[in-house]
Parts: C-alpha cells; structure tokens; sequence
C-alpha cells in the first residue's frame, strides 16, 4: 500500500492577456473570455476552459468555452502550467 496522498485534482486559474481575448457566444448572449481554468489529468495531459463575462455587461452565467486551437493560447496554458509547477515545489507549508 502506498502511503503517497491521493490527489484528486490540480487546477490553476490563470488571467488571458488582454491581447490573446476572444468572445464566444452562448445561448444568444456574447461572452468576452478572460479566464482559463487549466487542469492536470491524472495521465499528466493538460485539459483547459475558458471563462468570461457578458460583453452587454452583468455577471451572466458561469458557462465554460472551449479554447480554440491557436499557438500563442497553447504557449500561455504550458507556461502558466509550468508556472503553476514551479510555485508548488517552492512551497514554504501551512500558515
């Protein structure tokens, strides 16, 4: 028996640059995309979603958007992963 914690998820939120943005459409409303939500699958693949804000304004739904297939996003999610990895390891422990 392996006395490794069981890790059941690792996520990080991560902020689009204002420059990779896009806007998507979800149940007639149009949505700015400003957040990634990047998780780490078991088989150490990267999965990510998109999250955003009603370009009309107000809070809207939470509703995630695929992230489209384009090189300067798939570069920002492997280096905010790698990021992410990097400050794990340094942690200093609780409090």
């Amino acid at each position: 028996m392996s006395s490794d914690p069981e890790v059941s998820a690792l996520a990080i939120n991560v902020t689009i640059p204002e420059a990779l943005r896009w806007t998507d459409t979800r149940r007639d409303e149009a949505f700015t995309l400003t957040t990634l939500n990047i998780r780490l699958l078991p088989d150490g693949r990267l999965a990510a979603k998109a999250y955003g804000r009603p370009v009309a304004g107000g809070r809207g739904a939470y509703v995630s958007f695929p992230v489209p297939d384009r090189p300067e996003l798939a570069s920002l999610i492997a280096d905010a992963a790698g990021r992410a990895g990097s400050l794990w390891a340094a942690h200093r422990g609780l409090g």
